[in-house]
C-alpha cells in the first residue's frame, strides 16, 4: 500500500524523491498556534511481507525532525546528502519537521546534530504517542498521535517570540518561497541584515551554512520539476533555479544524490502517479 495523504494541500510536496515507493504516508500543517515551532506532523505506516525491505529514499529538507516510534523519541538533525530508511515488518513513525526557532530551544549547537539522529528524552509524549497510535481506527490513531504532538509542544516550547528566532523563522520562509534566491549576499538583503550575521544565524537555527540551505531548496525542486514535468528540459531547470548551466546542476546532482538528472529522470520510481 502507498500514498501521499497531505491533509492540508499548502504543505511543501519537495524532499520526496521516490514517491512511488512510499508507504501511506500522512502529513498534517501545524494549527496557527505552532506555526512557529513546527511546519507539519508526518506519520508513515507500513505493513511489509515476511523477508521484504522497502528502502525510502528522501532528500530532506535543512531542518531537523523530532521523531517517535514505538520504542523512542529521537532528535535528527540536518543533513548533507540524501538520505534512506530501510523498512521491514510493520510499524509507524510520528514525526515533527522543527521549525529553526524551536530547535534553538532545544539544542544550543544545531551543527552537531548534523548528519546524525539522537535520542531524545520526552517520556511523555513517547508515552500519550504510543497509546494513541495503538487505536485501531486508523484515522483516530494518527489524529490522536497529532493531538499527543501539540499539547506536548504546547508545553515544552516556551510561549513568545524571540527576535532571533523570529528573524531564523524568516530565512527559512525566503529561502523555501523565492526560487530567485541563489546566493547569501541576495539572502542578506532580504532579511536586512549583513551576511556574517547570516551565516551565524543559519548555524545557531539549523546547523548549516546558509549556502548549503539555499542549494539543498533549489536542488530539491529541480528533482521536483524533473519528475513532475516530463517536457521540461535539464537545461532549463538549471537556468529557472539559478545555475550557471547544466553542469553546475549535474555536479549538485551527483554530489548530493549519487546520480545525475538524466538517470534520475530515467527512473521509473520517481514518478509520484506510478
Amino acid at each position: 500500500m502507498s500514498g501521499i495523504d497531505d491533509t492540508e494541500a499548502s504543505i511543501d510536496p519537495r524532499g520526496v524523491l521516490y514517491p512511488a515507493r512510499l508507504p501511506t504516508f500522512h502529513r498534517v500543517e501545524a494549527p496557527a498556534e505552532l506555526s512557529g515551532l513546527v511546519r507539519w506532523f508526518w506519520i508513515p505506516e507500513w505493513r511489509l511481507a515476511p523477508g521484504r525491505t522497502s528502502r525510502q529514499e528522501l532528500l530532506p529538507f535543512p531542518a531537523s525532525n523530532l521523531v517517535v516510534g514505538p520504542d523512542a523519541v529521537t532528535l535528527a538533525g540536518p543533513t548533507t546528502s540524501a538520505s534512506h530508511r530501510d523498512l521491514t515488518g510493520t510499524g509507524w513513525a510520528v514525526g515533527m519537521l522543527l521549525r529553526p526557532a524551536a530547535l534553538m530551544t532545544l539544542v544550543d549547537d544545531p551543527g552537531v546534530l548534523r548528519d546524525v539522529e539522537v535520542p531524545f528524552a520526552a517520556p511523555s509524549l513517547l508515552r500519550d504517542v504510543v497509546a494513541a497510535m495503538a487505536d485501531p481506527d486508523r484515522d483516530a490513531a494518527r489524529s490522536g498521535a497529532v493531538r499527543a504532538c501539540r499539547v506536548w509542544c504546547a508545553d515544552r516550547f516556551a510561549s513568545g517570540d524571540d527576535p532571533e528566532g523570529v528573524l531564523a523563522n524568516r530565512m527559512e520562509e525566503v529561502v523555501a518561497g523565492d526560487r530567485d534566491i541563489v546566493r547569501v549576499e541576495q539572502l542578506a538583503e532580504r532579511l536586512g541584515v549583513g551576511v556574517r550575521a547570516v551565516q551565524r544565524l543559519a548555524q545557531r537555527s539549523v546547523g548549516l551554512p546558509p549556502l548549503t540551505i539555499i542549494r539543498r531548496y533549489r536542488l530539491q525542486e529541480a528533482a521536483q520539476r524533473l519528475r513532475d514535468d516530463t517536457d521540461v528540459t535539464i537545461a532549463q531547470v538549471a537556468a529557472d533555479l539559478g545555475y550557471a548551466d547544466h553542469a553546475h546542476l549535474t555536479s549538485d546532482f551527483r554530489r548530493v544524490l549519487g546520480l545525475t538528472p538524466t538517470g534520475y529522470r530515467r527512473d521509473p520510481d520517481s514518478r509520484p502517479d506510478r
